[in-house]
């Protein structure tokens, strides 16, 4: 079973967010489970320098593909590079285009995005195809992500299968539309099916209407069941009407995302492929996130031998924090985008009384919006014994936060999946977490109960109030302050969590093969 992933960024080569890291780390374990798999990713100027630096190895090859973009037909060169794992290699095929991805930024540049975007990412995933053809290569699942890649499941249904399962006027009524000629009898699209993941249904691609012309679609699909969103093009929305199947990154977002507080207005569209909505949990990479062997910290720690090396970290953290090295001082951190989805200015709202009234210090990494940056400039300037900010990011310094701090905050306003509070978990630093999306399914609140049956890791809120975290944090201090024994219990518990990608690889695994197995019914 061969699995293409299409990726609009992928770790190491390029990175914006948590979308690189799953697309650089779930094929590789899906190749560890038996499976055939490769990624599409485009050739930015980012993916280029990381080859100059790097031992890996960028193959030049002589393909090169014709890709149709509105009237025009564009080329696209292909280079490949190969992603090493205990299984059978992980091919990576890169699309190569100047003009569209030689360019300082992946989406944009100095926070504007580029206005050419959908044509970009049209022209990207519209490459996938022609890559195939071209290769001849067999494929049978094809998983897209996100929005950028949203068109690949349209161009699959709408123009390279040999028939189209999503109607003209009615979901799965059979449409007969107009279809690339390939010349000879065979067809290697009918047998891929394909997936979708939501990594965040926030950010959805959404484009003036005339940028259908650049899709190279009829126009019979800018329909309000199909491809159009209040007048304007959804690519998200196209990617979920026509995939075989659609994922999120945790089951908890998968059943908030139907809902209207977390929909986004795609709320019916969810619904109504609510039988092929999917929620699997993301995992981390635990060779890099491990205390034990993680060569950024002063010292290493595993479940079992925590206090001393934990102590260690967390001495060196507040001396390269400039704040008083007390070992009693509760130590509060985050690392994070500085964005409102993240609740941290609930943090800086807090902060005055948590300083003034229990003494505690703070360790921030983040960079992002400018207001909620000054808000945390401002607190350190006026506590500059208690509170410390990094502004920016930091690979080193973010692992050296994990292992120092005593507890990590979190208070998302919704969070797909999150992976700092798993980073914490791992590192036995108890988030403090709003009980939403992937943090309600990887952080068990520290009740009673749960801290007597051994089972407790971290600490929930239910409202994005300042007040109602204040209580959360109040109570995580005082188990801080006058149960040891409890919070030593629970780091232990937190420690042993299991948050590597093969649980989610198997569960991945059995989605294709459901897929594979149906694809030649009708609805598949």
């Amino acid at each position: 079973m061969h699995i293409m992933f299409v990726a609009s960024e992928v770790a190491p080569y390029s990175k914006t967010g948590g979308l690189a890291d799953v697309c650089g780390a779930l094929p590789k374990e899906l190749a560890k489970l038996g499976c055939k798999t490769s990624i599409v990713t485009p050739l930015y100027k980012c993916a280029r320098d990381y080859f100059q630096h790097s031992t890996d190895r960028l193959n030049t090859t002589f393909e090169t593909l014709s890709i149709p973009i509105g009237s025009e037909v564009k080329r696209a060169g292909v280079q490949t590079a190969k992603i090493k794992t205990s299984g059978e290699d992980v091919d990576v095929y890169f699309i190569e285009h100047e003009d569209y991805f030689g360019r300082d930024g992946i989406y944009n540049y100095q926070g504007v995005d580029y206005s050419d975007n959908c044509e970009r990412f049209a022209f990207f995933s519209r490459a996938a195809f022609e890559l195939i053809r071209s290769l001849r290569l067999e494929v049978d699942v094809l998983h897209a992500n996100d929005w950028q890649t949203g068109l690949v499941p349209v161009y699959l249904d709408a123009l390279y299968r040999s028939t189209s399962r999503v109607g003209a006027s009615g979901f799965l009524e059979p449409a007969p539309r107009p279809r690339v000629n390939f010349g000879d009898s065979s067809n290697l699209f009918d047998r891929i099916q394909s997936v979708i993941t939501i990594h965040n249904l926030r950010h959805q691609g959404r484009f003036w209407r005339d940028a259908m012309e650049l899709t190279g679609l009829d126009w019979s699909l800018f329909t309000y069941d199909k491809m159009e969103f209040y007048g304007q093009l959804n690519l998200l929305k196209a990617g979920v009407v026509f995939s075989d199947a659609i994922t999120t990154v945790s089951p908890q977002y998968a059943k908030e995302i139907q809902t209207e507080a977390y929909g986004e207005r795609l709320q019916g569209v969810l619904q109504s492929r609510a039988n092929d909505l999917y929620g699997i949990l993301n995992g981390i990479d635990v060779d890099e996130w491990d205390p034990e062997k993680d060569s950024y910290l002063p010292a290493n720690f595993n479940s079992k031998n925590f206090k001393v090396g934990k102590a260690k970290c967390k001495e060196s953290l507040q001396r390269e924090a400039n704040l008083p090295v007390d070992p009693d001082v509760p130590l509060l951190g985050f690392v994070s985008r500085l964005d409102p989805q993240k609740g941290l200015d609930l943090v800086a709202d807090l902060v005055p009384t948590l300083v003034e009234e229990q003494n505690i210090q703070l360790v921030a990494l983040g960079s992002g919006d400018r207001t909620l940056a000054e808000r945390f400039n401002l607190l350190k300037r006026r506590y500059p014994r208690n509170v410390a900010v990094f502004n920016g990011f930091s690979v080193e310094l973010s692992h050296r936060i994990e292992a120092g701090i005593d507890i990590f905050l979190m208070p998302s306003r919704f969070e797909p999946c999150g992976l700092n509070q798993m980073y914490s978990l791992r590192y036995g630093s108890l988030p403090i977490v709003r009980d939403v999306g992937g943090l309600h399914d990887t952080v068990v609140n520290a009740s009673d109960e749960n801290i007597a049956n051994g089972t407790a890791n971290g600490f929930l809120f239910y409202w994005s109030e300042a007040e109602d975290m204040k209580k959360a944090v109040d109570w995580a201090l005082h188990c801080y302050r006058d149960r040891k024994k409890d919070w030593y219990n629970m780091m232990r518990a937190a420690m042993s969590s299991d948050l590597s990608w093969t649980n989610s690889a198997r569960q991945y695994k059995a989605l294709y093969e459901k897929l594979v197995a149906r694809r030649s019914d009708e609805r598949f």
